[in-house]
């Protein structure tokens, strides 16, 4: 598995919290953080919008990725949902073994 860490803003908690339960009930990712109080500036048809959102941070992978971002479109309040994955750097050998335990097998490693 090749590690990836999906961003994706939702418009409230009651939403962040279903998409992570429908995307780790699926298996599509290790783990998901709720951010809570993110105060979002940005600009949707040529005009100026400030949201109040949560944000999902989602391990996931490479592999993955399709899948993921097709459920989340499915699901998604938004028109346009934020889905971007990042490849990250430098991993724990710890960690990394637990992210790639539950993406593969959905077990963690003994």
């Amino acid at each position: 598995m090749t590690p990836r860490l999906v961003f994706v803003t939702a418009s409230n908690l009651e939403e962040a919290r279903k998409l992570a339960q429908l995307i780790l009930d699926r298996h599509l990712a290790a783990c998901v953080n709720l951010i809570s109080d993110v105060e979002s500036h940005y600009l949707w048809h040529g005009k100026l919008e400030t949201a109040a959102e949560v944000m999902l941070v989602i391990k996931s992978s490479a592999e993955k990725f399709r899948a993921l971002a097709e459920l989340i479109k499915r699901r998604h309040s938004y028109k346009c949902p934020e889905i971007v994955a990042v490849a990250p750097d430098k991993i724990s050998s710890d960690y990394l073994a637990w992210w790639e335990g539950e993406m593969l097998e959905g077990q963690p490693p003994d």
